[in-house]
């Protein structure tokens, strides 16, 4: 196998390994070797059967967007017999399990999402073949949240004393139009203090993800009179309206997009009208914008809106008696921006990876990390291993494939950044 040194990335059969400095690797090897650390990568591994029965118990509990309360008080629940030294759930119904640190300063957070984007009327009930489990969201996210539930018990049955504070959190709103909402409220100013932010949120081992894809989205509103198709004929009419909206935008985001740093648009959902014979009063659609890169993103959401706005005027223009209305309704804001390599917290998170053999890959994506990486602060997300599929579909599954090992690496990971007492 060839390899070839730059700086600190490794390239490996054309695909880009990171590379932690030295002095990360010398302070996880020697903290992984500690005696309580130790023995609390063993208590992981004796309760395996309690952390999967939590799994289950969590994931039979609907939790869509905006309607988690349930699920929250059982996790709070699950915090306390965990053995955390305080726990509320805030005014937006985040669930925050706090550590205390012996010292005063630093606070790390490690967080897991408690919704899933299943409906409330979702049949959630975990059913198992073989060593393998299926139930929609029993991996994004809710193992994720049983993972955090684990790391508490170890670090209070091994007694491992922390010099930062350690906030465990069950966040709201990450999926959908959740638009982040639970850890948006977290950073508002003065509300919270975190210095570091740890998500648990994806698949393998080794994912590190410091670069937050940043994303905007409409909900674009056309509306008229309406009428019947044949005594109101030649009325204006918002789903012809939308037509030529979607074709002025397709074509000026289609020619942004074929150049420069990523950028993508989608149009995922359109709705309106009552029959096939009225004219509708209504038609709306809705429109997700993404890109890693804060300046592009502000440059095409400048397209949508200058593009929809040119096709309702040219279509109220074109002869229609009467004229159509369009309201642009922001339903999504998650901004961009990266966590440095360089960063203690992602040379770390490399570091830690390689220390339970897990080859590191760092990632871009759309994760409650996005919003601490956006206002500077370190942040990122790593996976909650062993194996899984199907995610966000009702087929969706988790086998535990060495799920442990998973849970060790986000415990030596929050030990490392909180650092430990003597």
């Amino acid at each position: 196998m060839l390899i070839v040194l730059i700086t600190n990335i490794h390239f490996v059969l054309g695909q880009e390994i990171p590379q932690p400095e030295k002095s990360y690797i010398k302070e996880i090897i020697k903290l992984g070797e500690r005696k309580a650390v130790k023995k609390a990568f063993a208590i992981v591994d004796d309760i395996e059967n309690e952390t999967n029965k939590d799994l289950i118990v969590l994931t039979e509990i609907p939790a869509p967007p905006f309607k988690e309360s349930v699920r929250a008080e059982k996790f709070k629940s699950m915090l306390e017999d965990a053995g955390a030294d305080k726990v509320w759930i805030d005014e937006i119904g985040n669930v925050i399990g706090l550590k205390k640190g012996s010292e005063e300063g630093k606070v790390v957070a490690l967080d897991a999402h408690l919704d899933t984007v299943f409906p409330e009327d979702t049949d959630v009930t975990v059913k198992q073949k073989g060593d393998t489990l299926y139930a929609p969201g029993i991996g994004d996210d809710t193992r994720g949240l049983a993972m955090i539930i684990a790391t508490v018990k170890a670090i209070k049955k091994a007694e491992v004393r922390t010099k930062s504070d350690i906030l465990f959190i069950g966040s709201v709103g990450e999926e959908g139009l959740g638009d982040l909402r639970g850890v948006k409220h977290l950073f508002k100013k003065g509300k919270t203090k975190i210095d570091s932010w740890i998500s648990i949120d994806g698949g393998k081992m080794g994912r590190v993800n410091n670069a937050g894809l940043g994303s905007v989205r409409y909900k674009a509103v056309f509306s008229g009179k309406g009428g019947h198709s044949w005594g109101a004929f030649g009325l204006a009419n918002p789903h012809h309206a939308l037509g030529a909206s979607i074709k002025e935008f397709t074509l000026h985001a289609s020619e942004f997009t074929s150049k420069g740093p990523k950028t993508s648009f989608n149009i995922g959902r359109i709705g309106g009208g009552t029959s096939v014979n009225s004219i509708p009063f209504e038609s709306w659609m809705e429109v997700d914008m993404r890109s890693i890169s804060a300046e592009r993103l502000k440059q095409i959401d400048s397209i949508f809106k200058v593009s929809m706005r040119k096709a309702v005027d040219e279509y109220n223009e074109s002869g229609v008696k009467d004229s159509i209305k369009l309201e642009l309704v922001k339903i999504g804001d998650r901004p961009s921006g990266e966590t440095p390599i360089e960063n203690a917290l992602v040379q770390r998170a490399i570091a830690v990876s390689n220390y339970f053999n897990a080859e590191p890959k760092l990632t871009i994506g759309s994760t409650n990390a996005n919003i601490p990486i956006s206002m500077g602060i370190p942040a990122i997300t790593i996976g909650r291993g062993g194996k899984g599929g199907s995610a966000h579909s009702l087929g969706e599954w988790w086998m535990n494939d060495n799920g442990a090992e998973a849970i060790k690496l986000a415990l030596l990971l929050t030990l490392a950044e909180a650092g430990i007492s003597k």
